[in-house]
């Protein structure tokens, strides 16, 4: 073997053994670049499906909890339809301009005090044409009772685009106890 030959020969042994070194990096860095890609791209599809699953569900759930509250607080309505006091109590709540036809429900929470209860309250909704329906709330008591009653119970109603007032009435003849406290609370319209 030639000067030479040594040479070339220790050239390739030092230079193939670097080479390969160089490609073992090559690859790794490769192999790590497409393990990022491959996690960037479920990353973001997950947030993009995410994303507009929300966004497509939101609508209909906008939709069905459309609510219009009437009050802020519980409503306190004293009677006392014993002798020689009239024989009706009416409590109205007026409602602001209100198109009904959009709601299905309305929402209230109602309970009797220790001082009285009426057992039976008369609802009747009114709208712009003076039409007015009525409703009969039964069993108000010292617990709270949550009353989802659906606008179509109210059949005398026939124009919900401009609704009035909302009134509770108590009557001396179709009252339990005939002095007490009504409390009425989260008076609202909803879907």
């Amino acid at each position: 073997m030639t000067r030479d030959e040594i040479y070339d020969h220790l050239a390739q042994v030092y230079l193939g053994k670097r080479a390969k070194v160089e490609e073992k990096k090559k690859q790794k860095f490769n192999a790590w670049l497409v393990i990022n890609i491959i996690l960037m791209t479920v990353i973001l599809v997950s947030v993009v499906y995410g994303l507009t699953a929300f966004l497509t569900n939101r609508g209909e759930y906008s939709k069905r909890s459309v609510i219009f509250a009437l009050n802020n607080g519980p409503v306190r309505i004293a009677y006392d339809l014993r002798e020689p006091y009239p024989q009706v109590k009416t409590f109205s709540l007026a409602i602001p301009t209100l198109n009904a036809v959009k709601y299905d429900k309305l929402k209230f929470s109602i309970r009797g005090l220790e001082e009285g209860f009426p057992g039976v309250v008369k609802l009747i909704l009114k709208n712009s044409k003076n039409e007015t329906a009525s409703y009969y709330i039964k069993d108000v008591r010292l617990k709270w009772q949550e009353l989802n009653i659906p606008l179509n119970e109210f059949t005398q109603i026939s124009d919900w685009t401009n609704l009035t007032d909302v009134s509770f009435i108590l009557e001396a003849w179709n009252v339990e106890k005939k002095r007490g406290i009504v409390l009425v609370d989260n008076i609202c319209f909803s879907r």
